[in-house]
């Protein structure tokens, strides 16, 4: 942690939580309101909500998608601009090892119909490959809580089995 972050930390731990006064018409309040209470959020909910979006910051325009690789990333920017039947992005930009280009609007769209095309094949050869698709929808309400615990145990159980394959067990033999 920052030294900077930390000075904050403490400066707003020893008082009472700060206020916040936003203005905003009805509208767009009724619906920011629990996306705000989600930003808002203490732990690790908090955190990782506040995460998936803190590159907005950083944005030039509004980000309509980000797509990230492993040592590639780009983003659509919006807002979606309606030009006939289509809506076409303002604009994007591609980021790979040692290559930044600014994409214009029809190279965006073009970028984002082929993303998410491929994230269709993907999600569909995912489905196929682990028999999948026979699974009808879940009529149950989600219990977050159960799901969260039985998740986050399947973690644990697969670091410790991780940790196992790689220990080496020494014995005399063993120089």
């Amino acid at each position: 942690m920052s030294v900077l972050r930390n000075a904050l930390a403490r400066f707003f731990s020893s008082k009472p939580k700060p206020d916040m006064h936003i203005d905003a018409d009805v509208q767009t309040a009724i619906y920011m309101w629990p996306i705000i209470e989600k930003l808002l959020a203490p732990g690790e909910d908090g955190d990782t909500y506040r995460a998936a979006i803190n590159f907005w910051r950083y944005a030039e325009r509004p980000p309509l998608a980000t797509y990230d690789g492993d040592g590639s990333h780009c983003h659509i920017d919006g807002p979606l601009q309606m030009a006939g039947d289509f809506d076409l992005p303002l604009g994007g930009e591609i980021f790979s090892r040692g290559v930044t280009i600014d994409l214009d609007p029809f190279e965006a769209s073009d970028l984002r119909d082929h993303m998410r095309a491929a994230i269709e094949r993907a999600i569909l050869a995912w489905l196929a490959d682990n028999s999948r698709r026979a699974f009808p929808p879940s009529k149950n309400p989600y219990d977050r809580q159960t799901a969260d615990r039985e998740a986050k145990a399947m973690i644990a159980d697969w670091v410790a089995r991780r940790e196992a394959k790689c220990h080496v067990a020494e014995g005399p033999d063993h120089v």
